[in-house]
């Protein structure tokens, strides 16, 4: 039965035209970007459920939000209401996806950045159709992590680095001389715009741009500004980190970059953080920490602050936790138990609304810590909400996972095809390796299908490969002859040459079955989140963390 099901879901796979489905195009760079999109060899199919319509819905709307601006060719727009790229997500969490898919487009609005950036350093917060604006700074993902994935993906492409390199650099410089005006080491916000987080009660009392629109200023009058901001903290402390790979790359030292890394840390640590409450916070112009508990913690957390023990507590106590961000439809972007905590999602806000932004800066978080089982307790509930997705709004309701404010909202967009590739595609990783998951979409809303079966597919170096779920298992193909077969629940990693490299465990529980390849049968036993090595014809078992559950 498994096999007669596969062979339907390939047949329907390979006969995918992805122009047909991407429907009437609009302009030219709608042709362009579809045309680089079927170079990747990306195709998704799905049978028993909507999921494959609302993918390519979303691919469509993705090509709305691919524009030519200011005269550099199209660069990614926000979508919606929002008539530009952001530096906080356009051009940083959203182009890292992006690059996965029409990598051209993701490096033009890297460069869009660097090209516009002000001579003294500062990076523009956002580029419109009218130029660069330079009001705030709005930093949330560190552009260097995504500017050196981007590389590591798309064939490293030295000239890239060294144009983005430099930017970066003086970009740096410009914070540490004009957002540390108390000295501390940290980066200090003087405005709600600083961080994105509008209607936050993180920043009440806080005006929403800088004193007079000046980025270098703040209010001289305000009770509490500046604020040491751990997000913002966190933010340099990753660019650094990044930084110091990038110069040796381009063959500089790094060292330099490493030990203002770790500066960056110690103030994070010295200044922001509770360890009582083991979370982070503002501190005020008076000393007084600003308690409230905010998606400000996954911010720090995706900027690869702390290691496996830290985040497994903040999982405890905060991210798995249904009285503070665990809702229905995770994570909430302020703690629910906290009387400030707004669910309503009709308008722009971080007071309490699922955002989509949060949701596709989550899967670094928890990858980078090799949490993979408890990253699909955030993610099955979403992809169960996304079929009835019609307009691809910012938020979601965190109790029914309704749409909410604007449409054709590009991190929303991305997000299902992020999602559907992590949960049952073929994703390319940046050190080369290539994730197949076996995994399929779980019916968590009344029973209602999403995806019973599924098939995707993606070029990789001239190589074709399929990846084809059922609930039995997963089997790939490589030029069309079965490759890899293996039993439903796990991960296989490849080398980019296809070989096997690693099995890791994807659900709670031990799974158990074979795994067939190169015509071998291999009896194997994987635990949630552990992984086993493939290692002279035998699968063994190098690091196994145990699962972290939900608490209440």
């Amino acid at each position: 039965m498994r096999a007669v099901s596969e062979q339907a879901n390939l047949k329907r796979l390979r006969a995918t035209d992805i122009r047909e489905r991407a429907g009437e195009l609009g302009k030219q760079s709608d042709v362009d970007a579809l045309k680089e999109w079927g170079r990747t060899g990306v195709r998704f199919a799905a049978a028993g459920g909507p999921l494959e319509q609302v993918y390519y819905a979303a691919l469509r709307r993705l090509l709305d939000c691919i524009v030519p601006t200011c005269d550099r060719g199209a660069i990614l727009h926000e979508g919606g209401v929002y008539l530009g790229c952001w530096l906080e997500s356009t051009g940083t969490i959203n182009a890292e996806l992006l690059s996965r898919f029409i990598p051209s487009v993701a490096e033009a609005t890297y460069a869009c950045f660097a090209d516009l950036q002000r001579e003294d350093g500062l990076m523009p917060y956002k580029i419109t159709a009218q130029g660069p604006v330079f009001k705030q700074i709005q930093l949330v993902t560190p552009l260097a992590r995504s500017v050196w994935n981007h590389y590591c993906l798309n064939g490293r492409p030295e000239a890239f680095l060294a144009r983005m390199y430099p930017a970066m650099q003086r970009f740096d410089h410009w914070l540490a001389e004009w957002r540390n005006t108390r000295g501390t080491g940290c980066v200090e916000a003087f405005c709600t715009f600083d961080t994105g987080h509008d209607l936050s009660p993180r920043f009440w009392h806080v005006p929403d741009t800088p004193h007079l629109n000046d980025p270098k200023r703040y209010d001289p009058a305000s009770p509490v500004l500046p604020f040491l901001a751990p997000d913002l903290t966190a933010n340099v402390y990753c660019q650094r980190l990044y930084l110091a790979r990038i110069a040796e790359e381009l063959g500089e030292g790094g060292n330099g970059w490493r030990q203002k890394a770790h500066e960056s840390l110690e103030s994070l640590f010295r200044y922001c953080y509770d360890p009582d409450d083991h979370f982070f916070y503002d501190l005020d112009r008076n000393g007084q920490l600003v308690r409230i508990q905010s998606d400000v913690l996954l911010r720090v957390l995706a900027c690869e602050v702390g290691d496996g023990e830290f985040f497994g507590q903040a999982l405890r106590a905060y991210l798995l936790n249904t009285r503070k961000f665990f809702a229905k439809y995770p994570f909430t972007s302020i703690a629910m138990d906290d009387p400030r905590f707004d669910p309503f999602s009709s308008y722009n806000t971080w007071a309490g609304t699922t955002n989509f932004l949060s949701l596709i800066r989550t899967p670094h978080a928890f990858e980078h810590h090799h949490r993979h089982v408890e990253l699909t307790w955030i993610m099955q509930p979403i992809v169960s909400a996304m079929i009835r997705m019609q307009r691809f709004s910012q938020a979601l309701s965190p109790w029914t996972g309704a749409e909410g404010y604007t449409e054709a909202y590009s991190p929303s967009i991305l997000c299902v095809l992020d999602y559907v590739e992590r949960l049952c595609g073929i994703m390319p990783m940046p050190d080369g390796r290539l994730a197949f998951t076996g995994l399929l979409p779980y019916p968590m809303d009344h029973g209602e299908a999403v995806a019973e079966e599924t098939a995707y597919s993606r070029a990789v170096r001239g190589t074709e490969y399929e990846l084809v779920n059922t609930r039995e298992g997963g089997t790939v193909y490589r030029d069309r002859q079965e490759h890899i077969r293996f039993p439903f629940g796990v991960r296989v990693v490849t080398e980019n040459n296809g070989r096997l490299a690693q099995v890791i465990g994807m659900q709670n529980g031990a799974v158990q079955g074979t795994i067939i390849y190169e015509g071998r049968e291999l009896p194997v036993t994987v635990k949630g989140n552990e992984r086993l090595e493939y290692r002279d014809g035998c699968l063994v078992s190098t690091y196994d963390p145990g699962v972290i559950h939900p608490v209440y």
